[in-house]
């Protein structure tokens, strides 16, 4: 279980990243959903004992990890937005030398591992080729294999899927599913569908603060029979009636609104999803100014 309770950070030239943040999570796949600058680097940044916070608590299972953040370091996987590689070294050699520094000093332990490792994230084919010379999608398994050395209780991964194409994204998403059953995987991403397809809890950003957060069925749950569907041209709404998302469908404008009732002619019911409730949480949170 992670439990934060109060955690601020504000960066030298006066950025509020984190202000008052409290969360909990379980295990399994845990969510982290907001826009970017929402301050969700900052603060897997800061659990990942990486940075301190100004004030507040952190704590994993029975651990305080801002008052021993080495003995979290020993239970940890961490896989940043962007990591950088040793130019000519192979993948095999990059996680060898990974893992004598993550302490897996036993050689015969340290192979197994490695092998068990390389196969998970179907590297096994390109464990000699350099790293620096993958795709993006085999740069990102590299990154998870890597963050899974030593079987790490707590994995902490920021926007893994950046830049993937679908099919990258789609194999990314079976892996994390594989390996999310024994451990808590934290999953920070601006992209809605990621979490969505992955995540049954939860927690949504905006401005250094968690807004919502919760299992996710229950989170979208009140939406049900709320979100409607108009496409063409918008006609003028109600105050009453929030406007989520607009799109385009073939070249066709497509806008989700939620209202209580069916807004008018035109509007047809739409099912209820985890973007209609993260554009809607973010429709009415208060701003900066307002803080």
């Amino acid at each position: 279980m992670l439990h934060i309770e109060q955690l601020n950070k504000t960066y030298p030239d006066g950025t509020m990243a984190l202000r008052g943040l409290n969360l909990r999570a379980g295990r399994g796949i845990f969510g982290l959903l907001g826009p970017n600058g929402a301050g969700k680097s900052s603060l897997l940044r800061t659990i990942a004992t990486l940075q301190q916070p100004d004030s507040g608590q952190i704590h994993f299972n029975a651990l305080d990890v801002l008052q021993q953040p080495q003995q979290l370091r020993c239970q940890l996987g961490y896989l940043p937005q962007e990591f950088g590689v040793y130019p000519h070294l192979s993948c095999l050699v990059l996680l060898e030398h990974i893992a004598v520094l993550k302490g897996l000093t036993d050689k015969t332990t340290r192979q197994q591992q490695i092998t068990e490792l390389l196969e998970l994230t179907n590297l096994t084919k390109v464990a000699h080729k350099t790293v620096a010379n993958f795709s993006g999608g085999m740069r990102q398994r590299f990154g998870i294999a890597q963050a899974l050395l030593g079987d790490p209780k707590l994995l902490i991964l920021d926007e893994p899927s950046a830049g993937l194409d679908p099919l990258e994204r789609q194999q990314l998403h079976n892996l994390l599913a594989q390996i999310s059953s024994d451990r808590l995987v934290l999953l920070s991403s601006h992209i809605v569908d990621d979490i969505e397809q992955l995540c049954a809890e939860v927690a949504i950003m905006q401005q250094g603060q968690i807004l919502l957060q919760g299992d996710t069925d229950a989170l979208i749950t009140p939406l049900w029979g709320k979100i409607w569907l108009y496409q063409g041209e918008l006609p003028a709404l109600s105050p009453k009636i929030q406007l989520l998302q607009q799109s385009y469908l073939r070249g066709v404008p497509q806008h989700r609104v939620y209202a209580d009732l069916c807004p008018g002619d035109g509007f047809s019911a739409a099912t209820a999803s985890l973007q209609d409730r993260y554009f809607l949480t973010l429709a009415v949170a208060p701003t900066q100014e307002q803080l």
